[in-house]
């Protein structure tokens, strides 16, 4: 049995949430995108030594800098035609990531839309579509209860920045003034600092930093409602963030 990891990165580009892909640069599945990742060097090497290892070889990005934490495991007999692999997957989130550099081991590396992995437009090679579809699901699901929202933004943003990160994460439009009363009504959540940035248009925006709060209270719940068909349905259920207009589509 081979023990290897594979990475989920994110990251938002235009306002999308994106995921890291590389082009394979050998067999099995040539020339097919996947997530980046390896094999453990030796018996001696951590798994998320390995992680951090593969995410400087195959994509050019310091560990150091990016939010890293293990998604699970994954193997089943027969995801990979080189023998028995088990594969240990980690998420990592960093925001303004850079166009990404092919590693040692792949042909090409890109970004790309999460919408179009999870909708299999784009396919990925090995059972990566479903490490992509947990990743994901694990980042919509703490952006609920903790403060991984701010991992997507810079040392400073405005709450019109944080709010595009739950937008972008979690697929959805949500009522501007709602979502700015929940996130304020989440003490330490997010703290103001000066001074105000300058907008091209409107009023300047106040600047926030991410608070010492990891747990969110009151959470900030998706709700459980189905897309509207205009304003004059929007309405707070409870503590869920109403949704507003459509969900968020892909770029075309």
């Amino acid at each position: 049995m081979l023990l290897a990891v594979d990475l989920v990165i994110l990251t938002l580009r235009r306002a999308r949430l994106h995921v890291l892909l590389i082009e394979r640069g050998a067999d099995p599945y040539v020339g097919s995108m996947a997530l980046p990742g390896g094999f453990l060097r030796d018996a001696g090497e951590g798994i998320e030594a390995a992680a951090r290892r593969e995410l400087a070889e195959e994509a050019d990005l310091d560990a150091g800098i990016l939010h890293l934490e293990q998604i699970g495991v994954y193997g089943e007999p027969g995801r990979d035609p080189r023998g028995r692999v088990v594969s240990v997957a980690y998420l990592a989130i960093s925001p303004r990531l850079p166009d990404p550099v092919a590693g040692t081991d792949a042909a090409g590396a890109c970004w790309t839309r999460v919408d179009d992995v999870l909708s299999a437009r784009v396919r990925l090679a090995f059972d990566h579509q479903r490490v992509v579809a947990d990743g994901v699901e694990r980042a919509r699901s703490k952006l609920e209860y903790s403060a991984l929202a701010t991992v997507f933004c810079g040392p400073t943003f405005t709450l019109a920045e944080l709010k595009q990160v739950y937008e972008a994460v979690w697929g959805v439009c949500l009522d501007p003034r709602n979502f700015y009363r929940k996130i304020q009504g989440s003490r330490d959540f997010v703290i103001a600092v000066g001074p105000k940035r300058k907008a091209e248009a409107g009023r300047p925006a106040r600047l926030f930093r991410a608070g010492p709060r990891t747990v969110l209270y009151p959470p900030m719940l998706r709700s459980n409602s189905q897309q509207h068909t205009g304003p004059e349905h929007e309405r707070e259920q409870g503590n869920e963030l109403e949704l507003r207009g459509h969900p968020h589509r892909a770029e075309p």
